[in-house]
């Protein structure tokens, strides 16, 4: 009878294949042939806080960049500077824009929650309808955003309200904000509106997981939920983890 072999144990990667991995998938290892908008796709969206690190972001990730590209993805609408991962502003491709928000809606309803003090006696459902229906009839600022919903809930904190405008609603900041070699104060519309589309159903997490796995990876559930905001996703990775 011949010997039984011993299973062969997985290959652990080292920190630096870790880090090296990691920099190629984020294409950071050397600069990409790759278009602004399949660069923006495959990462997943740009942090946009501020409006000029998304040109930055990809001028070190891609041969040849121009920040013309980025700025024409804006201007036709091809691309969005909207609140999504981590309550803060990313510019996303129009496709993204509409089924990651969505997605993480139930990181906006915790946040929502951290101001009902200033948001008693207020009713979401007509907030958001309000809200919705001042910024669709025009872009609108913050300010003008407040003062509308001010008129309504005197007694609401001003900030709360809002916070609140935000969180329930997809907002979008429209151009020229964002445009490189422009400028323009922040004026807000819902992203169906600005692109002529409505967002889809709350999709299931499976598909952005592999996604940010295929930007971001090798990285562990906690990576994962702390780039989203999300909570609960050892399910999710659980469920994937044979095509992982």
């Amino acid at each position: 009878m011949s010997p039984k072999k011993n299973p062969v144990a997985p290959a652990v990667l080292s920190p630096r294949a870790l880090g090296r991995a990691t920099l190629e998938r984020q294409l950071l290892l050397r600069r990409a042939t790759m278009s602004a908008k399949g660069a923006v796709e495959h990462l997943v969206g740009l942090q946009a806080q501020n409006t000029k690190p998304p040109y930055y972001q990809l001028f070190a990730r891609l041969d040849g960049f121009d920040p013309a590209e980025l700025a024409g993805l804006m201007e036709s609408r091809e691309a969005v500077r909207i609140v999504t991962l981590r309550s803060t502003i990313h510019l996303h491709t129009a496709a993204d824009a509409l089924t990651l928000r969505p997605l993480v809606q139930s990181a906006r309803d915790r946040e929502l929650r951290t101001f009902r003090k200033g948001l008693v006696g207020v009713d979401p459902d007509r907030l958001g309808a309000i809200a919705r229906k001042v910024v669709e009839e025009r872009p609108r600022t913050p300010r003008e955003i407040r003062e509308v919903l001010l008129a309504e809930w005197p007694d609401a904190d001003p900030r709360s309200l809002g916070v609140a405008a935000r969180c329930l609603l997809p907002l979008v900041q429209v151009t020229p904000r964002g445009v490189w070699g422009r400028s323009g104060d922040v004026a807000l519309t819902t992203v169906e509106h600005w692109l002529g589309r409505p967002s889809g159903p709350v999709p299931a997490p499976d598909a952005t997981v592999l996604r940010y796995l295929g930007a971001f990876g090798p990285a562990s559930v906690r990576d994962m939920q702390a780039w989203a905001g999300l909570t609960r996703m050892r399910e999710v990775f659980e469920r994937l983890r044979p095509r992982l």
